[in-house]
């Protein structure tokens, strides 16, 4: 599993309103849709759909439109967002209680088991396995690559980074925090120039 996050310099991926529409530049854009393409499916939580009403679609490029997963647990998004109303299959994952076995718009609600912090990843990972949807790119938003990462359920992380500062906003990772700097995860990445912006390629597993 790949997650991606764009971010501002300073470590930002919306203003505090939640405006990020675009942090990065149209060859992040392109890239974004590449990605797509190469996996079977693209996740994202309930915020990005609600903050950015995305498509999900590889529309910049040749290849095919995985099916587009929302992490919705209490099933609050409203079925007007685009996602639910056209285009490549589109499943929604809530709580088991409220799956109901009735349509979300156009996609399919599937009920998960829930944790602490919200639907149990690994049960949710192991449904969509269940739908020949092995391959998942994570697309968004910081909350739910951070859930993933802290899970250890990421084999590679992409940031890009954008030369642009806001001051303040929604900040990239959501994570643990630890007493000293030698307790963080110190990471080796590879670093690739996009246009005016640097991706930063993070292998998590050998």
């Amino acid at each position: 599993m790949l997650g991606r996050i764009a971010q501002t310099l300073d470590g930002q991926i919306a203003t505090a309103s939640g405006a990020s529409t675009w942090i990065s530049g149209p060859a992040d854009i392109l890239h974004t849709h590449r990605l797509r393409a190469l996996f079977d499916a693209v996740l994202v939580g309930a915020g990005t759909v609600r903050a950015d009403d995305p498509l999900l679609t590889t529309r910049l490029c040749e290849g095919p439109s995985p099916v587009r997963v929302v992490l919705d647990p209490g099933r609050r998004l409203a079925v007007s967002h685009r996602l639910f109303q056209s285009g490549p299959p589109t499943l929604l994952v809530c709580a088991a209680d409220c799956a109901d076995g009735t349509k979300h718009g156009r996609a399919e609600a599937i009920g998960v088991a829930c944790d602490g912090d919200g639907l149990d990843l690994a049960d949710m990972l192991a449904a969509l396995r269940a739908r020949g949807l092995a391959r998942v790119f994570i697309e968004g938003g910081g909350v739910t690559v951070s859930r993933f990462l802290a899970a250890g359920l990421l084999d590679r992380l992409h940031v890009t980074v954008a030369p642009l500062l806001l001051g303040a906003g929604v900040p990239a990772f959501s994570l643990p925090g630890v007493a000293r700097p030698e307790d963080g995860r110190r990471l080796d990445w590879q670093v690739h120039p996009l246009g005016a912006d640097v991706l930063f390629d993070i292998a998590l597993r050998p």
